[in-house]
């Protein structure tokens, strides 16, 4: 879950890809950063040496990367200087964009660039006192804030390995991705805290928190640890909170979905977000979630922020216009596993719940789709009834549609292909179509890449002398789309039992159709098992 954005619009024209408004470069590719950063307790200002490792293709002469450049009002980060492979360049820093001069130099197949910097950070690194007053620093990069304090390629696509050494006052501790390979005590007032996330993950995912931490490790997960942090003050609260359903969702998820690609999971409270955000190894929760009554509002989020472990970390979509693969994916998700753990019905509410939220949305916003055109403001990426709620939807009606088994083999296809890559939702489409035999281009087209939502406006009466029932179901949308789907109906010849169901498919604006029936039903129903996105109206002519 996320809740601020905003985008800085710089470009390179000759390395963007056609039609493409972001900086994508395929002739530079990071392979590791390895962030020094200094924090200390007088000012809000960082001290960072930035070690990144990368292949760089003979053709290119310039390697462009993000950072915030200063201000008038001093925030944003100032390049003090920066080498390649120990020699200092040239270089120049304007416009938020870092360029670096390579174009005389020789490269290898792994060149090490080293940034040096310091400054104040307008947002992605959040310092400040938490729910108790305490100075705490916590990162919150979605989705491009990370430019704001590392110098880096702030995009998706272009995913690479970290390590983050942090040298701050002796009396934090420091949580970030990956594994702990050091902590030491510099001197009586300093402590050097050295992690390292050996996955290749997307930039969006890094993640750093240091604050004064009370820390559990509460179980291990097929060897890799499961741990709480929480402010010293929530220990027992928040202790109780994050003991489950942490493992319990990574059982699940590991055994639909395939592997858990990470080192270990912690569940983080913070000041930097407000709902989750996925960082990878290390979910940051805001500070109020931990409440000491395990609710089921933020057992919901906790679910949510681990499915994002494997969409949106692991198998994360190429570009922002297909971020529904990451949030449509984990709200989806949520939801399978809330029917596994809690029941049908559990899962059924929450399918109607995010029906309402569409629905809402639809009301004042009749032509958006799922999947961007490409986006061009990043305050847009995100519509929490679209890319969450209808995302998640799509995805439902997807699986009732080519059926649980191809739908099960699909996903689990889809993920072992790109696993720790970066995919599209084409891609997705295609796995889909490989396992079902289906050509899923008007699925995927009328529900992801259109706007529109369906509507009926029906009746139903039974015909004695021809031993039959008429239905009549029209598509009464007002904004322009028609949608192909089928629509099953729920016939009850009694009040105790649905006796039968029959699927008819809407293809055009009207529809009529005819059901053989011996006698008249009590009552036909158009969903009785919850497969369709529409809403409707539908009476009995009698």
């Amino acid at each position: 879950m996320k809740h601020i954005y905003f985008f800085l619009f710089s470009l390179l024209p000759y390395t963007i890809l056609a039609k493409d408004p972001y900086p994508k470069n395929p002739n530079i590719d990071i392979l590791n950063y390895k962030f020094e950063i200094h924090l200390n307790d007088t000012s809000d200002i960082i001290y960072g040496s930035a070690d990144i490792a990368l292949n760089i293709k003979d053709s290119e002469d310039r390697v462009r990367l993000d950072l915030i450049s200063q201000g008038k009002d001093g925030m944003g980060m100032e390049v003090k200087k920066v080498t390649f492979n120990g020699s200092e360049v040239s270089y120049s820093h304007d416009n938020d964009v870092l360029l670096i001069e390579t174009g005389v130099l020789e490269y290898s197949s792994r060149d090490i660039i080293n940034v040096v910097y310091s400054g104040m950070p307008i947002t992605g690194l959040i310092i400040g006192p938490n729910m108790h007053g305490d100075r705490t620093f916590f990162s919150d990069n979605w989705p491009n804030k990370a430019r704001n304090w590392l110098p880096l390629v702030d995009h998706p696509y272009d995913k690479s390995t970290a390590e983050f050494v942090v040298i701050a006052p002796n009396h934090y501790q420091v949580i970030s991705n990956g594994l702990l390979v050091e902590e030491t005590n510099l001197n009586k007032e300093l402590k050097k805290t050295h992690w390292k996330q050996s996955v290749p993950i997307s930039c969006w995912l890094y993640a750093l928190g240091v604050a004064e931490f009370a820390v559990d490790y509460v179980d291990y997960f097929e060897g890799k640890s499961i741990q709480t942090w929480v402010y010293k003050q929530d220990r027992d609260n928040g202790f109780y909170d994050f003991k489950i359903p942490t493992k319990h969702t990574m059982e699940f998820f590991s055994d639909y979905i395939g592997p858990f690609a990470y080192e270990k999971l912690a569940n983080v409270q913070s000041n930097s977000v407000k709902g989750g955000m996925e960082s990878a190894t290390a979910i940051f929760y805001s500070d109020v979630s931990v409440t000491g009554d395990r609710s089921v509002r933020w057992r919901n989020v906790v679910i949510h922020e681990v499915a994002h472990q494997w969409f949106g970390n692991c198998v994360t979509e190429y570009d922002w216009d297909d971020v529904w693969l990451s949030e449509g994916f984990a709200t989806y998700f949520t939801l399978m596993f809330r029917e596994h753990a809690y029941g049908r019905d559990d899962f059924v509410n929450g399918l109607n719940d995010a029906k309402r939220l569409v629905y809402n949305h639809y009301k004042t916003d009749k032509e958006s789709s799922i999947v961007h055109n490409n986006l061009k403001d990043m305050k847009n990426v995100l519509t929490y009834s679209l890319q969450y709620q209808k995302g998640a939807w799509v995805l439902h009606m997807l699986r009732n549609y080519v059926g649980e088994d191809n739908f099960r083999k699909g996903i689990r296809n889809y993920y072992k292909k790109y696993y720790n890559s970066t995919t599209t939702t084409n891609q997705f489409k295609t796995e889909m179509e490989v396992v079902s035999g289906m050509n899923l281009d008007i699925f995927f087209d009328q529900w992801l890449y259109k706007g529109g939502n369906m509507v009926l406006d029906g009746n139903w009466k039974f015909d004695e002398k021809k031993g039959r029932i008429e239905v009549n179901l029209n598509q009464v949308q007002n904004d322009g789309y028609l949608f192909e789907m089928p629509v099953e109906l729920g016939i009850s010849y009694n009040d105790k039992n649905l006796e039968k169901i029959q699927t008819i498919k809407l293809e055009k604006e009207k529809g009529r159709f005819y059901i053989a029936s011996d006698s008249k039903p009590i009552s036909i129903k158009i969903d009785p098992n919850t497969k369709l996105l529409a809403i409707w109206d539908f009476i009995e002519i009698k």
